[in-house]
């Protein structure tokens, strides 16, 4: 495959991921707010950020490798957006813990888990093609995942408990997934930066 095709594969990919992300971040959010559930509004935040990588990388290709290393570190404090919402609502729910509406928020977890799961698996076969640029929307998409079936299992608790604390457990949890993919993707930009640096014939540091 040329380099001209990789980035045609990438591209195309990353507006199809963005198309689907967008699409169904108003559908979480919309449930999330009628039930009052904080894991559900995180991950429509999450959402929101994967449409914001995947056009981010559409717009980045092409560029130099410094250049992408600076947009994968951009890339980077844009993983920790939702993370930033979930903590905000787990404060804010943790004084009114209301159980939200088990049925719809587990409909509406499976239907995320769907839209990530296809995302991942588009996203899986060029997550190596442009380093910390595809490489952060494919670890967004595989963590999006992991924390819907996560909420489908909260749902579960909740409706065993009759409790919003799992719920606000769970937003938790979303905050340390996305600081850990935060990390690794500023590990991938600061290893093109120092690539750029060789190639360029400065001094490595």
């Amino acid at each position: 495959m040329t380099d001209r095709d990789r980035v045609r594969a990438l591209r195309r990919a990353s507006l199809v991921v963005a198309a689907l992300n967008l699409a169904y971040c108003f559908v979480e959010m919309g449930v999330a707010l009628a039930i009052g559930s904080v894991s559900l509004l995180a991950d429509s935040a999450d959402f929101l950020e994967d449409t914001a990588i995947n056009l981010l990388i559409v717009i980045a290709l092409g560029w130099s490798l410094g250049a992408q290393a600076i947009a994968g570190r951009v890339m980077a404090g844009i993983i920790l957006v939702p993370a930033a919402v979930a903590a905000w609502q787990v404060v804010a729910k943790a004084s009114d813990p209301t159980p939200p509406d088990v049925p719809l928020l587990v409909i509406t977890a499976g239907g995320a888990a769907v839209v990530n799961l296809v995302s991942a698996l588009v996203l899986a076969r060029v997550r190596r093609m442009s380093g910390s640029l595809s490489k952060a929307a494919f670890l967004s998409a595989r963590n999006d995942v992991i924390v819907n079936v996560l909420i489908i299992a909260m749902g579960l608790v909740t409706a065993w408990t009759a409790s919003g604390w799992p719920d606000i457990v769970l937003g938790a949890v979303i905050t340390v997934l996305a600081v850990h993919a935060a990390w690794e993707v500023w590990e991938a930009a600061g290893e093109e930066r120092l690539a750029a640096k060789a190639l360029a014939g400065e001094a490595v540091d």
